[in-house]
């Protein structure tokens, strides 16, 4: 047992107080099961950690599409920690703590930047499925936006109501950025980019119908992309996001932050761009403070030059190698008809790992 990885997890537990300070802990909904019933047990509701008022409204009031909201959020998780597999930082949730990031979402670096856009578009993505599959009442497919039928294909299917989506995600994962901070107005700029990108990438999806194959005729119907494209769109917008500074107002209503765009040489970012203003830890090294697991133990890969390398990932420190045996499908023959049979094999692999 890994006694060191253990204490940084305790530490980040024990250390509750400090972590939680304006964290989005209603995500934690994402990796509770108990939330999967929340369309039958409206009762629920008062039992989300982190909801302020206006969710906590929004949940009692359509608790219909709660366990879709709760999908985007894990829908989000899952796809960051895709992206983010072969970084220093690899995304890692902490279970059974509210702050499911730990600490690392406690600064306005590019991470957090990322995993608002990615939580915004996962719930904005999964509400918009939901309604299209039909397990909702109060929304379904989308007849507003169709105009007229193209040259050799006419409307049909169900059309993704993605504006509906994006309702909700605003409704909901906006509501508790109303601060006239610089952290608030961060988190509401990299929520809109990640709903924005969804709207972006709908696409007109078509099938044919007709004898034999033929596409005598053509439906078509406006859907979302798949999730994953979503994540690599995203995932370039956190490579290149921009950093901003802050600046403080005199309003009405006292003292507001915004921001601006550090490098006035460098175009402004836009309402797609992710934007940040704080540096982000080197993830090296295990470290509370910052939320870093540190590299570790995490497997690299020897031959590669970028980060996912055993020069990068490891820091300089060097890597391990083991041998690891892996029993594979192998010399698969196809039947007529219609099965297929395979033998089973035992391959040798190396495994690296960060020292």
């Amino acid at each position: 047992m890994d006694y060191h990885l253990l204490g940084l997890i305790l530490s980040f537990l024990f250390n509750g107080t400090k972590v939680l300070a304006g964290y989005p802990i209603w995500w934690s909904l994402a990796l509770g099961q108990q939330y999967s019933s929340l369309g039958s047990q409206p009762i629920l509701c008062g039992s989300i950690p982190g909801l302020v008022p206006k969710q906590l409204r929004f949940c009692r009031n359509y608790i219909e599409i709660m366990p879709s909201v709760a999908e985007g959020v894990k829908l989000g998780i899952q796809e960051c920690q895709h992206q983010f597999r072969g970084r220093r930082w690899n995304c890692t949730t902490i279970d059974d703590s509210l702050a499911i990031f730990g600490p690392v979402l406690d600064k306005a670096t590019r991470e957090s930047a990322f995993v608002h856009a990615i939580a915004s578009a996962g719930v904005a993505f999964a509400v918009t499925r939901s309604c299209a599959e039909g397990t909702s009442t109060i929304c379904g497919c989308d007849s507003h936006h169709k105009g007229p039928p193209g040259d050799g294909w006419k409307w049909g299917g169900c059309s993704e109501d993605a504006d509906f989506g994006v309702l909700v995600s605003r409704e909901f994962a906006d509501a508790r950025e109303n601060r006239p901070d610089a952290r608030s107005a961060m988190n509401r700029h990299n929520n809109e980019a990640g709903r924005t990108t969804i709207l972006d990438h709908m696409h007109l999806k078509c099938k044919c119908h007709g004898l034999s194959g033929s596409c005598e005729v053509k439906t078509c119907w406006w859907a979302q992309p798949d999730f994953r494209a979503i994540g690599d769109y995203l995932k370039d917008k956190y490579d290149s996001a921009s950093e901003m500074v802050v600046e403080k107002h005199r309003e009405s209503r006292g003292w507001v932050e915004t921001l601006r765009a550090k490098y006035a040489l460098f175009k402004p970012p836009t309402e797609r761009d992710l934007v940040y203003y704080e540096n982000s830890p080197n993830f090296c090294e295990p470290n509370p403070e910052t939320g870093s697991f540190g590299t570790r133990d995490r497997t690299c890969n020897v031959t590669s030059h970028g980060i996912d390398g055993c020069d990068l990932l490891c820091c300089g420190r060097g890597h391990n190698t083991r041998t690891e045996k892996r029993k594979e499908k192998c010399h698969c023959i196809f039947h007529w008809c219609c099965y297929v049979s395979c033998q089973e094999c035992t391959r040798i692999y190396d495994v690296h790992t960060c020292k």
